[in-house]
């Protein structure tokens, strides 16, 4: 029972308020791994890539060229003290001063005209390779969360995952078309400042780098700070997501119950988190900024005072000075960027961990390798078949998967949904299922299209285990109409084909017509291609239930599942549904579950379930004869039509309802 007790020992940490350890943790500024891996991203735009890297080295070489420019300018032609660094352009300019300093002169602005152009050719193809790239990342995020296992979705928040396809991809574009390269410059245009003040006067130019230790310091204390504003400002843009999401969807209930006071106050707490945040950052930035340009200043000062000393001497020269004050000035530029360039970096790296995290997390539900050809009967078995939602490592599922009926049984660590739950419904029956809340109704039709893999038992479909179906094919075998009527934005047309092209538009109008919907679609302008908003809310819950169940039938499935799907529409359009409900079912295997038991007295058996357990199975008539579970809810609902009441005031202890 070492496993179990494991189980228990990770239920109890499960119990404890976790932190959302995806958005605090922020991670290293660099990390190689995940830099390599971005890297193929980048790799079907290569060569925009190395247009812009080429662009960058020759954009810094300009950069660094202009004080060289002021001092041949100054030293060879103003002050007739030629240096022999001055000397090397000089040679190529006229002797004349005037038509030299002019040379000069167009020498800058084509540099600084080359400059600009290089500028705007690298933020171009890198804003364009970043937006394919963040194209290519969410495509595939997407299709990853497409082929997940419902029970991911079960244990992770909604406006988590959407902060993955948004804010996460967002930071990982910033680093494609502010970061990497523009790192690059700034080192690139360090080195050449570097260089070429060293080799004009290096003593000088320990001088002016005699601040970086304490820029060093300045930028050190700038960088935690930052990162723990980053830190705060992530988590709390990943709750936002969640709550406004949540909030959104439910907020017929929020106004139901006048919550809405609360929810703005609950919303304002997590807002301010966000504010609080992203205050401390600017404060961050506001201090961090001047002292770098004092710093620079005293820097720039030194070398005035001590430089300027050196001119009275004769030990350097005025275009050296004057090519040394505006080097200190360019210099410490690229220090201030790369402060915030390593913050951007150290957001994408943080970004990058999430979203691999995400794709790197593989569907516990797979298709297996070969899967079994099926005789697509429709029937459906249950064998023995015990399930729980929670997860259990490899070791309990093995212990598990061998122990008796009795042994699970007494397994109390696990909450079983299902327990040994055995019925088997032949093809082109109708089969309802009956039970009370939480009694696994709705599990058992989850289990069927293998939406979980069970821990014990076998589930089969025509025969065949559904772990050994193709998933696709298993699926297509089902059509199913919920209890709460699930559209989507597009046409009415789109919604019923739900992207299966081989629907024709015939056979979309026949199955309208089967479920009498046809005549109120033809009756909006657009007919079928009229278009719906989100969620299909310009339609009543009646009307978006029968095009759900046009949708069903015009796919013709093998297996039709009802899970509660009349229960969101009224008496009249319920009458027709069950007209329509005759033909639907006729000629393929059906499981209904059912509130109101008169809509399946015609079933040909029905299952009662009562906590996880299968405790009758039979005809209507067979099961009021052995005055067990479904006779006291038959009896029940009797005496409520009787008394004038719904249907719905049940004693809730044994309420009919679904899971």
């Amino acid at each position: 029972m070492a496993g179990l007790d494991k189980q228990k020992a990770s239920q109890d940490e499960k119990k404890k308020p976790a932190p959302q350890q995806d958005e605090d943790v922020i991670g290293k500024a660099y990390d190689g791994r995940l830099m390599r891996r971005l890297i193929t991203y980048l790799y079907p735009y290569k060569w925009a890539a190395f247009i812009s890297l080429a662009a960058i080295l020759i954009k810094a070489t300009c950069d660094v060229l202009g004080p060289y420019l002021t001092e041949v300018a100054i030293d060879h032609y103003m002050t007739a003290r030629p240096s022999p660094r001055s000397e090397f352009l000089a040679r190529w300019l006229s002797h004349n001063p005037v038509r030299g300093i002019t040379q000069i002169a167009l020498i800058y602005l084509g540099s600084l005209v080359l400059s600009y152009g290089l500028e705007f050719i690298q933020t171009y193809l890198m804003q364009w390779t970043g937006q394919k790239i963040m194209f290519d990342m969410r495509r595939q995020i997407f299709g990853h969360l497409q082929r997940m296992h419902i029970g991911f979705y079960d244990r992770n928040p909604v406006g988590r995952l959407v902060t993955r396809l948004t804010s996460d991809i967002d930071a990982l574009n910033e680093m494609f078309t502010s970061g990497v390269f523009a790192i690059f410059e700034d080192v690139f245009v360090l080195a050449g400042i570097v260089f070429v003040m060293l080799r004009m006067k290096w003593w000088l130019a320990l001088l002016a780098f005699s601040v970086l230790p304490f820029i060093l310091i300045a930028t050190r204390i700038f960088r935690k700070y930052v990162r723990d504003s980053y830190r705060r400002i992530r988590t709390a843009i990943a709750r936002i997501n969640s709550y406004t999401q949540e909030h959104v969807t439910g907020m017929s209930l929020v106004q139901l119950f006048n919550r809405q006071e609360r929810a703005y106050k609950d919303f304002e707490a997590v807002n301010r988190t966000h504010l609080v945040a992203f205050k401390d950052s600017v404060l961050a930035y506001a201090l961090y900024y001047p002292v770098v340009e004092i710093l620079s200043s005293v820097a720039i000062a030194m070398v005035i005072w001590i430089g300027g000393r050196g001119v009275l001497r004769g030990a350097v020269s005025i275009g050296v000075l004057v090519a040394f004050i505006q080097y200190a000035q360019r210099f410490f530029r690229p220090i201030q960027d790369l402060s915030e360039k390593y913050n951007i970096l150290q957001a994408a790296m943080a970004a990058s961990e999430r979203v691999f995290k995400l794709i790197d997390t593989e569907s516990e539900i797979v298709s297996p390798e070969h899967a079994k050809q099926t005789d697509n009967s429709g029937s459906i078995e249950f064998k023995n078949v015990w399930f729980t939602y929670q997860r259990l490592d490899e070791e309990t599922r093995a212990l598990v998967a061998r122990s008796t009926p009795d042994e699970l049984a007494g397994m109390h660590e696990i909450e079983w949904i299902l327990r040994g739950v055995s019925f088997s419904i032949d093809p082109d029956q109708t089969a309802a299922i009956v039970g009370h809340t939480g009694a696994g109704k709705s599990t058992i039709i989850s289990l069927m299209m293998r939406f979980y893999d069970i821990q014990h038992g076998q589930i089969l479909i025509d025969g065949v285990d559904v772990r050994e179906h193709n998933l696709l094919k298993l699926r297509q075998h089902f059509g199913v109409v919920l209890q709460d009527p699930v559209l989507f934005s597009g046409t009415i047309a789109s919604n019923i084909r739900m992207g299966t092209a081989s629907i024709t538009d015939g056979q979309m109008r026949v199955a309208a017509e089967q479920v009498n919907i046809h005549d109120f679609i033809t009756s909006l302008p657009g007919g079928y291609d009229e278009a719906l908003r989100e969620r299909g809310n310009s339609l009543s819950t009646g009307q978006k239930q029968l095009i759900n169940f046009a949708r069903a039938l015009a796919h013709n499935p093998r297996i039709l599942i009802l899970d509660e799907a009349t229960s969101s529409v009224d008496t009249d359009t319920e009458l027709r549904v069950r007209l329509a409900l005759e033909r639907m079912i006729r000629g393929r295997t059906s499981v209904v579950i059912a509130h109101r038991l008169s809509t399946i007295q015609q079933a040909d058996t029905i299952l009662v379930m009562h906590k996880g357990q299968l405790r009758e199975m039979g005809s209507h008539q067979e099961l009021l004869a052995r005055r067990g579970i479904y006779w006291t809810l038959y009896q029940l609902q009797y005496k409520d039509q009787e008394l004038g009441l719904p249907e719905d005031g049940l004693t809730p202890s044994l309420a009919v309802g679904t899971d």
